[in-house]
């Protein structure tokens, strides 16, 4: 397996918002799946972000010294500190105090099939609750077959929420292309954030991974396939991941909050796992 960091001036960060030759952005990252490439490093891009690209991880810093970053009072100035040997790729993030302000081992490990556990459908008790922390990661494992091509109303698979309150994190389908979607409300009273993966094709069977990873930041949404190893992050425009995110106390499976009415899943066979780690 080849591990290596390339550098390149081919830049697909922040939600696309920092992209340069929209053109050449499928054949680059061809040539590093390819090539079995582990991580793509660049800079020169006023802010430390993360995501992943069809198992390749893209990790992009800042300038030297620039004083204005974006978004202000979200990023900040840093230098990161990295060690690449056969076990992987491990790093960390220090602010211009010395403190770690963020974190990652790379690859991520696959979950452990045996200590997953499946979610009864409808309203539960959460299995964790409070905020992921020190390097902690949960994944969820959804199963079931999509609804026929002409339903393209929201249709929840999982919602995390507090008695009264609107769900603090929504993941389910969307959409005539029944695109599958994360909605995180991270404060009451302001506009929910979004993230975007795959479209899943109407009336049949599906087998998804998706991992909530808080020190990776925005990119720390990712999906995979069953079959298929490589992780990649969901498309989202916000600068802030879920490394603020206050788990609640309960969740819904195959509906939303408020009963067999909100939002149900139109679909069927319709399962859910989770694993933490």
């Amino acid at each position: 397996m080849l591990e290596a960091i390339v550098g390149a001036a081919l830049e697909e960060a922040i939600g696309g918002q920092r992209e340069i030759g929209h053109e050449y952005t499928g054949p680059f990252w061809d040539i590093l799946v390819r090539g079995r490439v582990l991580a793509y490093l660049c800079s020169h891009i006023l802010a430390f972000d993360v995501q992943v690209h069809r198992g390749v991880l893209q990790i992009c810093s800042a300038g030297a010294g620039t004083a204005h970053r974006m978004p202000e009072g979200v990023e900040y100035l840093h230098c990161v500190q990295a060690a690449l040997d056969e076990e992987g790729l491990r790093y960390q993030v220090l602010d211009a105090d010395g403190a770690i302000r963020e974190r990652l081992e790379w690859p991520l490990g696959l979950a452990d099939a045996s200590q997953g556990q499946e979610l009864p459908p409808g309203e539960t008790d959460a299995l964790f609750s409070g905020h992921l922390q020190g390097g902690r990661i949960a994944e969820l494992r959804l199963k079931g077959r999509t609804p026929t091509a002409d339903v393209a109303t929201a249709q929840t698979i999982f919602s995390a929420f507090s008695p009264g309150s609107i769900a603090a994190l929504w993941l389910g389908l969307r959409g005539p292309t029944k695109t599958l979607t994360l909605i995180v409300r991270r404060e009451p009273g302001r506009s929910p954030s979004y993230w975007l993966g795959p479209d899943l094709a109407a009336n049949e069977n599906f087998d998804i991974h998706v991992c909530f990873s808080p020190d990776m930041g925005p990119g720390g949404v990712l999906y995979r396939y069953s079959n298929d190893p490589k992780w990649s992050s969901f498309k989202s425009a916000t600068a802030t991941g879920l490394e603020q995110l206050d788990w609640p106390s309960r969740w819904s499976i195959g509906r939303g909050q408020s009963g067999l009415n909100d939002c149900p899943y139109l679909g069927s066979l319709l399962s859910v796992g989770v694993s933490v780690r």
